[in-house]
């Protein structure tokens, strides 16, 4: 009975409709051959301590057996990971440098130049800029490749064991009555 009231069996309706009919109305109790049609059609088990009934027409059994569903269902299988680590290397390189090297030139004044060159005794100090280069070193950071993980997903055929149950059926015939076939 479910809780609104309504009674619930565990058979559809056409089953139902096509179960034996039985006299309603009347408070008798059923007779045996009624309880046997009706055990039989909903695929009951004898009731317990009562021997099997002997039932007109050619008896018959159900017989059954395990067939096997095989599946496939997906579950984690750990993970793939990139990492970037840093590690520092020693790099060796060239680069040209330039530089003012100077040197004293003593050169005579000529009797032509005389004029235009003055004379003077005393101190004097002249001045001159030297130029020389270094090796500067700057860094930068540049993209130089990109890396990623992909997956491939790969079907193969793996076997699968597992038992199932089926019924035999064996007949226990007199060999009086047995039929040659």
């Amino acid at each position: 009975m479910q809780p609104d009231g309504r009674l619930q069996v565990p058979y559809d309706k056409a089953t139902v409709r096509s179960a034996p009919t039985v006299e309603t109305g009347t408070e008798q109790p059923l007779g045996t051959d009624q309880l046997a049609q009706l055990y039989r059609h909903y695929q009951l088990g004898e009731q317990a301590g009562q021997p099997p009934q002997r039932m007109p027409g050619a008896p018959e059994v159900v017989r059954s057996e395990e067939r096997l569903r095989v599946g496939t269902e997906s579950e984690p299988a750990g993970a793939a990971r990139l990492s970037k680590r840093v590690v520092t290397e020693n790099v060796q390189t060239s680069v040209p440098v330039e530089h003012d090297e100077v040197s004293v030139v003593h050169e005579p004044i000529s009797e032509a130049d005389r004029g235009a060159a003055r004379a003077g005794i005393g101190e004097e100090q002249r001045e001159m800029e030297l130029r020389a280069e270094h090796p500067v070193v700057a860094k930068e950071q540049v993209p130089v490749e990109r890396v990623r993980l992909s997956k491939d997903e790969v079907v193969e055929e793996q076997p699968v064991n597992a038992q199932v149950r089926r019924e035999l059926v064996d007949a226990d015939v007199p060999e009086r009555a047995r039929r040659n076939r």
